[in-house]
């Protein structure tokens, strides 16, 4: 149902740094690179995360309650994405842990202060 989420940055360089690096462990790679914003995703056609620079030319800023959930292949795989999402920089929102009846999530923010998760269910 969801095709991708954008992600505002104020500074593209260095989310693309960041996410190259993330996103790269889950086997994405750049889909679409302009000057103005990259999408990665695992495979052509596939749901994305883009970071954009806001198209009205004001400020990136992150929104109060959003958060993007992306989905991990096992409780190990959620673990080592949240240790290199601290590693590239992102900051602490929830260490790895189970969440309630098979939930397993790990929360950070990115190097803009967007929120974000890696979840395993089972």
């Amino acid at each position: 149902m969801i095709g991708y989420v954008t992600l505002g940055t104020n500074n593209l360089e260095r989310a693309a740094a960041f996410y190259d690096a993330l996103l790269g462990e889950m086997g994405a790679k750049r889909m679409m690179d302009y000057p103005t914003f990259i999408m990665w995703a695992t495979k052509p056609g596939a749901a994305g995360l883009c970071a954009i620079k806001p198209h009205d030319g004001k400020p990136a800023t992150v929104g109060n309650g959003v958060m993007v959930a992306l989905m991990a292949g096992s409780k190990e795989q959620v673990d080592a994405l949240y240790n290199k999402a601290i590693q590239l920089g992102g900051t602490d929102e929830g260490k790895p842990g189970p969440r309630g009846d098979g939930f397993y999530a790990a929360y950070f923010r990115d190097l803009d202060g967007n929120k974000l998760n890696f979840f395993f269910m089972g």
